[in-house]
């Protein structure tokens, strides 16, 4: 049985342990189990019943996620997307005042355009056709980006009329946080195993006992388990003659559902299998059609369950930090979201402050590439506006357009007409296109 798991997953050949990947599949489901408790209270501002959308987030994260693993093999867990939720109930439904039935068709279409587009061979053109000095800003951009998000999560970073300003040390989570900081790091650099998984038990257990307002940080739920009841009314809950009576309004919103998912995903991939060293001898990335077309797939999956368009996470790259190089540790991941049917009660009592650590180390250790960037050379500009854009705005898909560009005007200035390849200028308008959406859609 071992062996067999052994060869399908290619443990051995990609230099993991089995203890490797379960460790890593607890860690990376540690880091994102908020997801259970947060898109159900972003979707439920679209007027969806909450205690639905626990169950259809849980089922769109354990398909998705089964399909990475299973298919693709890659260490990458997929659920609900943030972007896209925030998407859906308020730009979509509250703002276009479309309802949500129609809002699911949108995230259908928009997820077969995605899987069609995988399934051939231009998206892996387009990623294997990105310049390497933007694939090297993809990753430490995307290291800060998701270090921000563990900052702000933390309460160690908080907004303010001049952008994010340090949190109050008389706030606990503050104190927690930069203690939880301290103690991953320190897990880290002795080698601990599961050191991540760890910090985030630490944390949320000494939340149990730390106040903010006469509350506790970490609270113990009334009901440790919930029976799960899937609601089948919200099974292919399609509207397609509302969606066909407003193409004009819903094109484009496809369309940006489109090239956000195609672009956001993408990146991730690259983060994450560069991040685990998963590249064949030309140093090419392992990432053929399955992964493309597991996540697209994982799209339409999700919309038919009834959620927004579900995508690989960023929070994966927790798992490749605690060794995690295979599919074996996404399945680890989808069994413990199909738990949590039983068991969400307890995951959701798990506070966000005790992710916000992991979230910052995690971050800080993608940027460990810098070291590659030379001031001397022009290259060096474009990752390091993405850097700068990501860190301080948290848009991370402007922040790669504007590096894009950033590489074409150089190219163009330089004189270095080879480095603009039909892929490159390709890019260029399509992001072009879709900031043009962006705006469309905010006006």
């Amino acid at each position: 049985m071992l062996s067999a798991l052994d060869r399908w997953f290619s443990i051995s050949a990609r230099g993991s342990t089995f203890f490797r990947e379960i460790i890593a599949g607890l860690t990376v489901f540690g880091s994102m189990a908020y997801i259970v408790a947060v898109n159900p209270a972003i979707l439920s501002a679209a007027g969806l019943d909450r205690h639905d959308m626990v169950m259809t987030t849980i089922a769109g994260a354990v398909a998705g996620t089964l399909l990475m693993a299973l298919w693709a093999r890659l260490p990458i867990a997929l659920a609900p997307a943030m972007s896209s939720n925030v998407l859906f109930s308020q730009v979509v439904v509250q703002q276009a005042h479309v309802n949500p039935r129609t809002a699911f068709t949108v995230v259908f279409f928009s997820g077969i355009l995605f899987t069609s587009l995988s399934l051939s061979s231009i998206r892996q053109k387009i990623i294997q056709g990105f310049p390497p000095t933007i694939i090297l800003g993809i990753q430490v951009a995307l290291g800060a980006f998701i270090a921000r998000i563990g900052l702000i999560t933390g309460g160690i970073a908080t907004p303010s009329p001049d952008g994010l300003s340090f949190g109050s040390l008389h706030d606990p989570r503050v104190i927690l946080s930069l203690a939880g900081i301290i103690l991953c790091a320190i897990l880290i650099v002795l080698r601990v195993p599961a050191g991540l998984f760890l910090t985030l038990i630490s944390i949320t257990f000494a939340g149990l006992f730390i106040t903010k307002n006469h509350a506790y940080i970490t609270t113990v739920p009334n009901s440790m388990m919930d029976w799960p009841h899937y609601p089948s009314h919200l099974f292919l809950p399609f509207d397609f003659q509302g969606f066909f009576s407003h193409l004009g309004l819903l094109v484009p919103i496809t369309l940006y559902f489109l090239i956000s998912d195609f672009f956001d995903a993408s990146s991730t991939l690259i983060g994450i299998t560069n991040r685990a060293n998963l590249a064949d001898s030309s140093d090419k990335l392992t990432l053929d059609y399955r992964a493309f077309a597991s996540d697209g797939t994982a799209s339409i999956i999700g919309a038919c369950l009834g959620t927004c368009t579900v995508s690989a996470y960023i929070e994966s790259l927790v798992g490749v930090e605690a060794g995690g190089r295979t599919g074996l540790s996404s399945c680890v991941v989808a069994i413990l979201f199909a738990i949590t049917a039983i068991f969400w009660p307890i995951i959701t009592a798990v506070p966000a402050v005790a992710t916000a650590p992991v979230l910052v180390i995690v971050g800080l250790s993608m940027l460990n590439n810098l070291h590659l960037i030379s001031p001397k050379n022009s290259d060096a500009l474009p990752p390091l506006t993405m850097l700068l854009i990501a860190s301080v705005t948290g848009n991370f898909m402007l922040s790669l357009s504007c590096g894009l560009f950033l590489y074409t005007g150089l190219a163009i200035a330089l004189r270095e007409f080879k480095k603009l390849s039909i892929i490159v200028i390709s890019l260029d308008l399509l992001f072009l296109f879709y900031m043009f959406l962006q705006m469309h859609i905010e006006h």
